[in-house]
C-alpha cells in the first residue's frame, strides 16, 4: 500500500553527513560501495573499473 503511513518516533533524528566524523563518512562510503557490489552481483575488480569511469 503506497499510501500507508509509516509511524516515526517523535525523538527520531536523521543524521546528516555534516554530523559525521571523517572516519564515519569513509565507512558510509565503503558500505555504500559494498552494497552496490552485492546488489549488482559483479566481481569487485570489474565494479571498481566501472565505478571509476566518468560519464559525459
Amino acid at each position: 500500500d503506497l499510501d500507508r503511513e509509516v509511524p516515526v518516533n517523535d525523538t527520531f533524528h536523521e543524521q546528516t553527513n555534516e554530523e559525521l566524523t571523517e572516519k564515519e563518512l569513509k565507512q558510509v562510503e565503503a558500505d555504500d560501495q559494498a552494497i552496490q557490489t552485492i546488489l549488482l552481483g559483479l566481481p569487485e575488480d570489474i565494479y571498481a573499473s566501472v565505478d571509476t569511469c566518468e560519464t559525459a
